[in-house]
């Protein structure tokens, strides 16, 4: 059945449609307008990011400037990976059948996951970073620097790709253009096969169960590091707001809270939706949720890929400076160039 605009204007008109199937046709009709708009919004942000933080013109560190780049790289990769060519031919599939005849689909989720699982973890090796630097003075200068960062975003990128090869042999090379439960066709015996559910049951945990909890936990202890010091250091040079040393780490701290905020906010959804899914599959059932939480999920996971730099930009003076510049840029040399002749 077309999931075209007017097919879901016209469920939406049936009375005897039930709520959670008008609440996922509206999801449908919105994601028709709201995926394309994302992918236009967040491919040039995302490449206007790395290369002003490339440049090292923000007044941050380069440990910290590698790290954040890394970010934004891999953001850029989900919104191509996974957003362009996933979900967008999802929604419009009549226009992308295709991709039936294009045996990659395997290779695709190989791809999709990993550049997920990347940002995800660079996301707590940032936060562990943080912690370490805010946290444990002695091991600051040792880890906290531009070297290690590389090794560490390296370390993960392989890992990444590694740990999900075994997509590879789950699905098949044919595209399936469904959310419920891949977007690529699946045997039979692996949908029935305990191993592969529990394989996915894992994953699942690993990412982003697990860096759910680590960041959190990193958060917690650095919030109450920075609680203590601040008290001590209160006590030893008076409360004077013109601190320059509480004043670097209060921007610091708000970079490292507001991305992780972010971070924790925007994934919720997907990762209670894919938990309670592969729970199911191995036989535990206690509650039910519609297949519009896996919907909304997507949205809001796609949409965390466009955030950062609104992050940067409004906890960042020096980066919204550069970014104010490279916007006006293209202006400003239209403009000489009009004056030239």
């Amino acid at each position: 059945m077309s999931r075209s605009f007017y097919h879901g204007l016209y469920w939406l008109s049936q009375e005897w449609i039930s709520l959670p199937s008008r609440i996922q046709d509206m999801l449908w009709i919105i994601q028709g307008v709201y995926y394309p708009i994302l992918a236009v919004v967040g491919v040039p942000v995302n490449i206007m990011t790395i290369m002003i933080l490339s440049r090292k013109k923000c007044g941050l560190t380069k440990c910290v400037s590698c790290y954040l780049v890394a970010m934004s790289v891999t953001d850029l990769l989900v919104i191509i990976i996974d957003l362009i060519m996933r979900q967008i031919p999802v929604v419009y599939y009549v226009h992308f059948t295709f991709l039936y005849f294009v045996p990659v689909c395997n290779i695709h989720a190989v791809m999709l996951h990993a550049v997920t699982d990347c940002s995800v973890w660079f996301t707590v090796t940032f936060s562990f970073d943080r912690f370490l630097a805010i946290c444990c003075q002695k091991l600051k200068s040792k880890y906290c620097n531009a070297k290690t960062a590389a090794v560490v975003l390296g370390t993960v990128t392989v890992v990444s790709f590694f740990k999900n090869i075994f997509w590879y042999f789950m699905l098949t090379d044919q595209y399936w253009l469904m959310n419920r439960p891949w977007f690529c066709l699946v045997t039979m015996d692996v949908r029935k096969s305990l191993f592969w559910v529990t394989m996915e049951f894992v994953h699942h945990i690993l990412t982003p169960g697990l860096p759910f909890i680590l960041i959190l936990l990193l958060n917690i202890f650095t919030i109450r590091h920075i609680l203590v010091t601040n008290q001590a250091r209160k006590r030893l040079v008076g409360p004077s707001a013109g601190d320059p040393e509480l004043q670097s780490r209060r921007k610091s701290i708000i970079l490292l809270f507001v991305i992780s905020a972010n971070f924790i906010l925007l994934w919720s959804m997907i990762m209670v939706y894919s938990i309670w899914s592969r729970m199911v599959s191995l036989g535990f059932f206690s509650i039910w949720l519609n297949d519009f939480a896996q919907e909304l999920g997507f949205m809001l996971q796609l949409l965390s890929c466009c955030t950062n730099t609104v992050i940067y930009a409004v906890t960042q003076t020096k980066f919204r400076q550069q970014l104010k510049s490279a916007m006006k840029y293209p202006f400003t040399s239209i403009i000489q160039c009009i004056q030239w002749f």
